[in-house]
């Protein structure tokens, strides 16, 4: 889909990040900027130690590339809350870092936002006119993120694309909120230990494989369609108390399922409209919850 390129994914050692790096080193040239790089990196793969708050490494590490793959982030909604300033530096101001860097260099940008922008969801499924009312400082930096990269097209032309990221999930992620759910569900089954669950169980997410999302970022890559953002999911939802009952079955484990209290702030239902990304990049989500849940019993214990 994308060849002959010369590529910047920062945050390139992260999950999502990583899954990038490796379906396109094979037919471009690419470049990882990242706090903590990989030590040791494959064919076609120039790793830089950097923190995209530093501008002058950013800006290195963004002469003469092509594409910029935008997945550096502070991604955790409870750091953000905890130290708001520093969500911003990285979230906000780091991407501002970038946009910057690829006006610069004549660079196409697709940056990682997400659902957190929409907040309470009023209705679902969610499309991209949803009013976006975030609600945790993780959300509106993502929101400030999404609008610079469309201000950026509509101010200097650049081509940019937001990827409104629901619950992404895959192998080799590590826990965290609602994304990360799925792995510690997957470890809690297998090490046989509680699989624990906020609340009631009955609030609902959109998962979405990371192969899907690779794919979206692929298709963002190279649409005509700029200037704008997109929902990437898959227009269904499972709840987590189905999930986690998925999860037991498809480990074959014994774990009990036990409820804890419910988190602060956290939203009852969450599931994406994805008819735009259809409509304007040809996105399809193809990896359904089972199907990819089956991916992970495949892969190494987390």
């Amino acid at each position: 889909m994308i060849e002959d390129n010369v590529i910047l994914v920062t945050g390139g050692s992260g999950f999502i990040g990583g899954h990038l790096v490796d379906a396109l080193r094979a037919d471009n040239e690419i470049r990882v900027l990242d706090v903590d790089p990989e030590p040791s990196t494959p064919r076609n793969v120039n790793s830089i130690e950097g923190d995209i708050r530093d501008r002058a490494i950013v800006d290195r590490a963004t002469e003469g590339v092509d594409i910029v793959f935008h997945q550096a982030a502070l991604v955790s909604v409870a750091e953000s809350v905890a130290e708001p300033e520093r969500s911003h530096a990285i979230n906000a101001t780091g991407t501002l870092n970038v946009l910057e860097a690829a006006r610069r260099y004549d660079a196409r940008v697709v940056v990682a936002s997400s659902a957190a922008v929409y907040g309470e969801p009023e209705s679902v499924p969610i499309d991209e006119s949803h009013p976006l009312e975030p609600t945790s400082p993780y959300g509106l930096d993502k929101l400030v993120t999404d609008q610079y990269a469309q201000l950026y097209h509509e101010l200097y032309g650049l081509d940019a694309v937001a990827l409104r990221y629901f619950n992404v999930y895959g192998p080799g992620q590590t826990g965290g909120d609602y994304a990360g759910v799925v792995t510690a569900f997957c470890r809690q089954a297998r090490d046989g230990e509680p699989i624990t669950v906020h609340g009631d169980g009955t609030q609902t997410r959109d998962f979405v494989h990371v192969n899907d999302v690779v794919r979206a970022n692929q298709l963002a890559a190279v649409t005509d369609e700029v200037g704008t953002a997109y929902n990437v999911g898959t227009g269904s939802s499972v709840s987590i108390r189905r999930l986690a009952e998925r999860i037991r079955r498809i480990e074959g484990s014994d774990s009990e399922i036990v409820h804890t209290e419910p988190r602060s702030g956290d939203i009852s239902h969450s599931c994406a409209d994805v008819s735009r990304a259809r409509e304007h990049l040809g996105y399809e989500p193809t990896i359904g919850i089972d199907e990819g849940l089956k991916t992970l019993r495949l892969s190494p214990p987390i």
